[in-house]
Parts: C-alpha cells; structure tokens; sequence
C-alpha cells in the first residue's frame, strides 16, 4: 500500500488529510472536526469519487464512512465468499471465460 500526504482541506488548509491507495481504491483520514466542518464535501467525495474516509476520533475510536454503493458491494462479496463452493464455481467460472469457454444464447422477453 502506498501512502501519501496531502493538504486538500477546504477550511483549514493546515490539516493534513492521508490519502492510501492500492490500485483504485482510495481512503482518505481525516478529523471529526474537519468533518463536521465539511461534511457535505466529505460526503461528496465519499460517493462521486468512490473515497472511503476514515474519521478519527480520540480514544482510537474511528469510524468508517462509504458510499451505499461501496457498502452493497462489500456485503455481496462477504455473502459470496461465505459458501467455500460458491466461491469456488465463481472461480472456475471465471477461468472458463479467461480461456474463451464462453456459450452464446438470445435471451427471449
């Protein structure tokens, strides 16, 4: 994971928000009060940029906040991954269309 600093704060140019990225993924870390200072902003970037914020808090007591999107996609892969064997058909499913072993149909309405 590469981690990068960066000064993007809207109010506070002073505070230092963290942005890690691992291929497309990216989160940003950033204070409770930068957040309720530009939530809107925050909340902004969470959706149309696809960011993931990490809001600390004293105590370690942070927070996580996505999109609905991001949320609805983690779940359906905890829920695929669950089940050993529909992960594994995933898998080989995949492979097939990987090495071309595709069937065509129409589909009728």
């Amino acid at each position: 994971m590469m981690v990068q600093n960066i000064v993007q704060n809207i109010d506070n140019p002073g505070d230092i928000e963290y942005t890690i990225s691992k291929e497309c993924d990216y989160m940003i870390a950033t204070n409770f009060s930068n957040v309720r200072n530009n939530f809107k902003e925050v909340c902004d970037r969470v959706v149309h940029d696809s960011d993931i914020a990490i809001i600390t808090r004293k105590n370690d007591e942070n927070v996580v906040l996505m999109s609905q999107v991001q949320y609805d996609n983690l779940m359906e892969n905890l829920h695929i991954r669950e089940s050993k064997a529909n992960y594994e058909w995933l898998k080989e499913s995949i492979k097939q269309a990987e090495d071309g072993k595709l069937v065509s149909f129409d589909v009728e309405d």
